[in-house]
């Protein structure tokens, strides 16, 4: 029975996920390396609640109730007694091995460890560990808040138990479930940052600047974002993660990533949390960079 809810990671993703496992009644400990980021994470998650609330979404109480269940971790010791522990760290195989081989040696035995990677195999994660069947993808959309679905992925070793845990979780939480196969980038990056990508392919040969690009998906296929848009969202190194992930997993040319991508990320023009992607965001509203 999971109880207690263990988040690893305090940025964009993690906060969200704290936010509803807490919202929906679960304990949850939050860790991450500094106390400054947890302290910024639960900044984000009492705005998050405060919007809810006067969007009549949520009580005030159930904001203090939430709010309440969260406790804040610098050590993963504090995640010791959590039923299922989720890895919301960056999208970064090496760094995601190193914390599951941590964690793993402080929890129980029984205890159920999952990673909200967007791309990366889970049975190869899974194979760090010392649990590999109980070990599973439970992939949160962004805004976590919002976003109303959620991937489930097996590994090769994932048991039933675990991943009936994973799903009966999931749907306390309110959300629906999409389940996916083990391949690189699952369902929804699967078919979404090709189409991103292939939206900076048409910038960089030049076939229509930003604003065009954005406003011909927004308006011709009504996209509430357009593409360009919806990468400095994500953040464009995330994007050039999951586009190498799908070359290498997959070894089409198809999935090559722009080289206009890769040049922004070299830059550190990652979008929205630098202040400059396709869009400059220093000044009163958005400008396109090109």
């Amino acid at each position: 029975m999971i109880k207690k809810i263990g988040v690893i990671g305090s940025g964009q993703m993690g906060n969200g996920i704290a936010h509803v496992a807490a919202l929906a009644g679960f304990d949850v400990v939050m860790n991450d390396v500094a106390a400054d980021r947890l302290k910024s994470g639960m900044a984000t998650i009492n705005g998050n609640l405060s919007r809810q609330v006067v969007k009549k979404a949520i009580t005030e109480d159930a904001r203090k109730q939430a709010l309440a269940r969260i406790a804040l971790a610098e050590s993963m010791e504090g995640l010791a007694d959590c039923d299922l522990v989720i890895e919301s760290a960056v999208e970064k195989e090496d760094v995601k091995r190193k914390i599951f081989q941590e964690v793993c040696a402080l929890l129980k035995p029984d205890a159920i460890v999952a990673s909200n990677t967007s791309s990366i195999s889970i049975t190869r994660l899974a194979a760090s560990t010392d649990r590999p069947e109980r070990f599973i993808g439970i992939h949160f959309m962004n805004p976590v808040p919002l976003m109303e679905l959620v991937e489930l992925i097996r590994g090769i070793a994932t048991d039933d138990t675990t991943f009936d845990a994973a799903k009966e979780f999931v749907t306390k939480l309110g959300k629906q479930v999409a389940v996916s196969e083990d391949f690189p980038a699952f369902i929804v990056n699967r078919i979404l940052l090709p189409m991103i990508n292939e939206a900076i392919y048409t910038l960089y040969e030049g076939v229509g600047n930003v604003e065009a690009i954005d406003a011909a998906m927004k308006l011709g296929a009504h996209h509430p974002m357009g593409p360009l848009e919806l990468a400095d969202f994500i953040g464009l190194d995330t994007c050039l993660s999951i586009m190498q992930v799908l070359h290498e997993g997959l070894a089409d040319s198809k999935y090559r990533p722009c080289p206009l991508l890769v040049k922004y990320v070299e830059a550190g023009w990652l979008g929205r949390k630098t202040q400059r992607g396709f869009y400059d965001y220093r000044g009163d509203k958005p400008v396109p960079t090109r």
